[in-house]
């Protein structure tokens, strides 16, 4: 969560009294960063775009449940998550199109490594089939266990723990080629 810019409660608070302006400013701190979030789950970019819509719309309807423990971040990320999570869930009976994938927006802020750990993550997963992408980002870089993982995507923990690693095989076969 590192390189977003301070939020403060006034902020929230205008916006969860219905302040456009403040609502626009919101989106605009925190879209660079929940994008790339969004994209990881899908290898699309106009599916993630549709996640990143319906992220902040959840967002901005739950913001009054907010209580001001913990991050604000990890909370929005949160989020953010559990809508590509539902979202994904909506598509799981169709074919997902895999071959279109859009340029991660990156944080104007952040830096070049964060942004270029963030490209190169995306890049190498985005060829990995859907369970094995979800699987591992869910696990390795949002940190669900494999339990949890299993209830949300409503696989066993066996296919979890599976998936994950046959997608870090992959990755490191990717990354081995590249070297």
């Amino acid at each position: 969560m590192d390189n977003f810019t301070p939020i403060d409660s006034t902020l929230i608070k205008n916006c969860i009294a219905g302040n456009r302006k403040s609502q626009k400013k919101l989106y605009e701190l925190l879209a660079p960063k929940m994008y790339p979030v969004c994209l990881k789950f899908f290898s699309r970019g106009a599916d993630a775009e549709d996640v990143l819509q319906e992220g902040f719309i959840k967002l901005f309807n739950h913001l009054h449940s907010y209580r001001g423990e913990g991050s604000f971040e990890g909370w929005v990320r949160r989020i953010f998550v559990n809508t590509a999570i539902q979202y994904y869930r909506s598509l799981k009976p169709a074919a997902i199109d895999s071959d279109d994938i859009e340029d991660v927006l990156v944080c104007s802020d952040g830096s070049a490594l964060d942004n270029l750990y963030a490209k190169d993550l995306i890049c190498i997963t985005r060829d990995l089939s859907e369970g094995y992408r979800n699987v591992f980002n869910l696990y390795a870089v949002e940190g669900y266990s494999h339990k949890e993982i299993a209830e949300i995507l409503g696989i066993t923990e066996s296919t979890s723990k599976s998936q994950y690693l046959r997608a870090k095989a992959s990755i490191r076969q990717v990354i081995g080629k590249r070297a």
